[in-house]
């Protein structure tokens, strides 16, 4: 798995962040979730670009996108991409870190979102209280501390197959690519580094004040910290419903893509 071939550039305040464009029409722009890079959104590009204008960043400090090197926000990436693209609005449909990312944008940028479609979080400010997530990220937590690669990669390809799977009954292939993304992302950064990333605060207080349609896509395998944060998500803004896709885990756009592009043009058509 190598780089987009269709890669391409814009010069932020803070280096050069990558990104696809593909297609015409209304907007959407496709966030991926954390360490791994717009790749994962591979087999969405050409369903979505059908009838729409499909940007995929990579964000800041993912995949080909620069690191960071003073405090930022991810939505403030998001909206100058949209703004040097010359785009008034679009739809944002992202995935884990990315959903985050999608929410903190429609808060602080509300005029750039016109809807938004989640899967994996409800906030950028998570509520980790399961004990099967809270040992995954433990797990997590002391192999990046160690400077265990392989440890911490067994830990994060737990999120794959979910709490009721194992990485077994996943498809060889699709491990291969998350491998791959999560390492091209790790190996840009150093133990030492600091987190230059700066939160949105009050996302839950403020989510009821979103007032564009929110679509929750749910992998039914995920934990129950992902859906049951996702669906508040839904159930706290004006203009929100899910949809659980049964069997994926933490990633239904990538184990099963054909559901979740239908689920995707569906609600985009309801617009």
């Amino acid at each position: 798995m190598t780089a987009a071939p269709d890669l391409r550039f814009f010069p932020s305040a803070d280096g050069d962040l990558a990104y696809r464009d593909t297609g015409t029409g209304p907007a959407v722009v496709l966030l991926h979730g954390g360490f791994l890079d717009g790749r994962m959104w591979d087999a969405q590009v050409p369903a979505l670009a059908a009838a729409h204008r499909v940007l995929v960043p990579d964000a800041r400090g993912h995949g080909a996108s620069a690191l960071a090197t003073r405090p930022y926000r991810p939505a403030d990436d998001v909206a100058a991409l949209l703004h040097h693209l010359g785009i008034g609005s679009a739809v944002l449909i992202g995935l884990s870190m990315g959903a985050g990312t999608a929410v903190d944008t429609a808060l602080e940028h509300p005029g750039l979102v016109r809807a938004l479609v989640v899967s994996g979080a409800g906030t950028s400010e998570p509520d980790f209280r399961d004990p099967w997530t809270t040992s995954v990220l433990a797990d997590w937590g002391r192999a990046l501390a160690a400077g265990d690669v392989g440890a911490w990669l067994e830990a994060f390809l737990r999120l794959l197959p979910g709490p009721h799977r194992t990485v077994a009954d996943i498809d060889p292939d699709l491990l291969r690519r998350q491998r791959e993304m999560a390492l091209g992302t790790l190996r840009k950064h150093t133990a030492d580094e600091p987190d230059l990333r700066v939160p949105v605060t009050d996302t839950w207080e403020r989510a009821a004040g979103i007032g564009v349609p929110v679509l929750a896509v749910h992998g039914g395998g995920d934990s129950e910290d992902h859906l049951r944060m996702a669906e508040r998500l839904v159930r706290t803004v004006a203009d929100g419903r899910s949809v659980t896709l049964e069997g994926p885990g933490h990633y239904p756009n990538m184990e099963r893509p054909d559901a979740f592009d239908a689920i995707v043009a569906d609600f985009l058509g309801s617009l």
